[in-house]
């Protein structure tokens, strides 16, 4: 039988986080996910303070939600709902509950890196994601926190019974644990970790909050729908015994995740809920830019190493697997990425439920930093960016944050690019050489200091000079054979993928090098 939440249980968890909460006068950061975990911590403290005199309520409770701005809109909508109320109710119940939403920071968000910089979409070997979207805005949350009271206790929905890892690591860290309940947590010193349903299972997870009602408004029968409906046979039952299935496996993450082969939440939401068929271009759209279900004899890897460079973001060439490393999407591909985003997002503007209608997929800001990063870090000076959205929206695009080349334009772009193609059709990289050649020596023109511009300009050819990726793969091949390199396809055999990506693999690799 699993194991059911008697009131003598749930009363001692209860007193246990009002314990610890009287102990110090440690700040509290509770994550906050909107999922069943988190809602049921947040619930519980918020029930723990409810009991405790107002005298005693001494310290603030800092509730965090990081949006990494690409959350299903459905989950998304449901979580800023539940932060509103939560803030409205905290103030009416005088409790000392801060909620806060928090986001990446404009250079980290998705699409500035997948769009703007070209990085490829996140596979396990480059899992570029996880950090700039979720963990990094906690962080800074947290180092705030630190600075002005020097020590934090973090409040998690962490439980044993998620998996085997997961009651492997906390096992470990209860056993270096500072003081009863407070684990200590690896990445910061002086910050603690406080789990208060560690050891309950799904089924008492769900079972308390379909019997407690949420304290600050937000239904939790609406949330176990919204699991119930992300569940591939849309059911959600209660469990009384082991074999039982429950929600718990549900997990709606990013609706461009981009980790597995196939969205099965965003799948069964769509398929157990003809009110949200809205919702199916949006997993389209992710199976378009992961090159998954694509049409063709092309494999899944084939089609996304065609829509990159062959050079890394520095322009140095890596070779695994006896072949070239991939680097970033091609202008091609940034711009096609950006017109269907667009076009996906005026859909769902026009044809979603009227509380999504205001969504937008990418933001004003991310086009305006996307546009920078074109003009000034990759020199092209077409300015696509307003023209496709323009060209899509049917608006102008306002953007007074930075100024477009003011010797070149699209005009000036399209005749370089043509008299590239005549004089020298077999050089592909052509074209991107002359034009940031010329971008670069526009925009140096305009600096009394001239440090570093040779450096640059010299660096740029060196990035361009090759014809195209055969000239590129001979040369290398000339270098390794020169350094007494052997040839790694006798190692090929090791690898089974067919993927190009190097074990080792990380972000450091495709950063933009300075001009």
């Amino acid at each position: 039988m699993a194991n059911i939440l008697t009131k003598e249980f749930l009363q001692e968890t209860i007193e246990t986080i009002k314990q610890v909460y009287m102990e110090d006068n440690i700040p509290w950061i509770c994550g906050y996910s909107g999922g069943k975990d988190s809602s049921a911590v947040v619930q519980l403290v918020w029930m723990a303070l409810q009991q405790l005199p107002k005298e005693k309520r001494t310290k603030t409770v800092h509730v965090i939600s990081t949006d990494t701005m690409v959350e299903s809109p459905v989950v998304a909508l449901w979580a800023s709902q539940s932060l509103k109320k939560m803030t409205d109710a905290a103030k009416s119940d005088d409790l000392p509950i801060i909620p806060h939403r928090l986001t990446p920071q404009i250079q980290n968000t998705f699409w500035v890196n997948l769009i703007g910089r070209g990085y490829p979409c996140p596979r396990v070997n480059f899992r570029w994601c996880t950090d700039r979207l979720k963990i990094d805005a906690s962080n800074q949350f947290i180092k705030c926190i630190l600075a002005a009271e020097s020590e934090a206790i973090l409040v998690l929905g962490s439980r044993k019974a998620e998996s085997a890892t997961r009651r492997k690591v906390m096992e470990g860290y209860e056993e270096k644990r500072y003081r009863e309940h407070l684990s200590p947590n690896g990445s910061y010193p002086n910050t603690y970790v406080f789990t208060p349903i560690e050891n309950w299972e799904d089924s008492m997870v769900w079972q308390f909050l379909m019997q407690h009602s949420n304290p600050w408004g937000h239904s939790n029968k609406d949330l176990l729908a919204m699991y119930r409906g992300a569940s591939a046979d849309n059911e959600c039952p209660m469990v009384v015994e082991s074999g039982t299935p429950s929600c718990g496996g549900s997990r709606m993450g990013c609706w461009v995740c981009t980790m597995v082969t196939e969205d099965k939440s965003l799948s069964a939401m769509i398929q157990n809920d003809e009110e949200k068929a809205w919702m199916l271009p949006l997993l389209d759209f992710r199976n378009y830019i992961a090159a998954y279900s694509q049409n063709g004899d092309m494999t899944q890897n084939e089609i996304d190493r065609s829509r990159r460079d062959f050079r890394r973001m520095t322009g140095n060439l890596t070779w695994h697997n006896n072949r070239l490393v991939h680097g970033p999407y091609t202008k091609e591909v940034r711009e096609d990425f950006l017109r269907r985003l667009l076009k996906l997002q005026l859909f769902i503007q026009k044809t979603g439920p009227e509380e999504v209608r205001d969504s937008e997929l990418i933001t004003m800001d991310e086009l305006r930093y996307i546009r920078k990063i074109w003009l000034d870090d990759k020199h092209e000076f077409d300015d696509m960016v307003p023209q496709i959205y323009k060209e899509i929206i049917g608006k102008d695009f306002e953007d007074h944050s930075i100024l477009s080349n003011k010797y070149y334009g699209k005009e000036e772009w399209d005749l370089l690019a043509e008299v590239c193609k005549d004089l020298y059709p077999d050089y592909e990289l052509m074209l991107e050489m002359q034009s940031s050649l010329l971008d670069m020596e526009a925009k140096n023109s305009a600096i009394s200091s001239t440090k570093n511009v040779v450096k640059n300009l010299e660096a740029k050819i060196k990035h361009s000079y090759y014809k195209d990726e055969d000239d590129a793969e001979d040369m290398l091949r000339m270098r390794r054979k020169r350094q007494g390199l052997v040839d790694d396809s006798i190692y090929a055999q090791e690898d089974e993928s067919d993927t190009d990506e190097p074990l080792n693999t990380s972000p450091a690799g495709y950063e933009e090098e300075d001009c």
